[in-house]
């Protein structure tokens, strides 16, 4: 018997994450099915990127000037610099049994909100004693990103319980071709500029990855055995 069962209530699963191109959620969502049928109560919480410099710039799909607006992330990414964000009530009313945190790498790195989030006191109190996972969704370089939700959800006073991450098809040129041609268009193409290129975004069989690993989580906090 579980805590939760001798306790005579649900689990609880929170999926927190910041979004652009919607791949962090569809990932979570993906995971959140899992826990739903597994019994667990599944919340949502998005962190809105509200920071005067770029918040605009980043509003939607398609980027106004696509590389100009990725370089001009560049500085503040390798200060890994925090930034101006809102988040909703459920980051500071739950009380969960697992933070599962979506987030997607710029430049090398965790993304400014979910990292400005992870700095925040708010973190520490959703984090305090709380196991915690990580779900990147990328092109190449995810180790940056784990590294850095590890250390500060850990510095928060969480659990790391590991961590799935998504790249997106082709090699490092076909790759950020595709995701330059998705950024300035909003539609998926075949190729860009002539040259032949892969699908982008997070594909089918990737979800089911995140399905399975789902399934790895919830049985890890379902064995955790009811307090004496």
């Amino acid at each position: 018997m579980t805590s939760d069962e001798a306790a005579g209530r649900r689990p609880r699963v929170l999926l927190l994450y910041y979004t652009f191109t919607g791949q962090a959620l569809r990932v979570l969502e993906a995971a959140g099915e899992v826990f739903s049928e597994r019994g667990f109560q599944v919340d949502k919480a998005r962190i809105e990127f509200t920071d005067h410099r770029w918040a605009q710039r980043f509003s939607r799909v398609p980027l106004r000037h696509a590389m100009l607006d990725l370089l001009s992330m560049l500085p503040a990414q390798a200060r890994r610099a925090a930034g101006e964000i809102r988040t909703p009530d459920e980051v500071r009313n739950g009380n969960y049994d697992l933070v599962c945190i979506g987030s997607s790498t710029w430049w090398f790195t965790m993304n400014m909100p979910v990292r400005t989030f992870l700095k925040s006191d708010d973190a520490g109190k959703l984090l305090a004693g709380t196991p915690f996972a990580a779900f990147c969704v990328c092109r190449r370089y995810w180790r940056g990103n784990f590294a850095q939700a590890r250390k500060l959800g850990e510095k928060r006073g969480g659990q790391y319980l590991g961590g799935i991450h998504f790249e997106y098809l082709g090699g490092q040129f076909a790759s950020g071709l595709s995701m330059i041609s998705y950024l300035r268009s909003g539609r998926y193409r075949d190729r860009y500029f002539g040259v032949p290129i892969p699908a982008t975004n997070v594909q089918p069989y990737q979800l089911e990855q995140t399905r399975h690993f789902a399934v790895e989580l919830a049985d890890r906090l379902l064995m955790q055995p009811a307090p004496r």
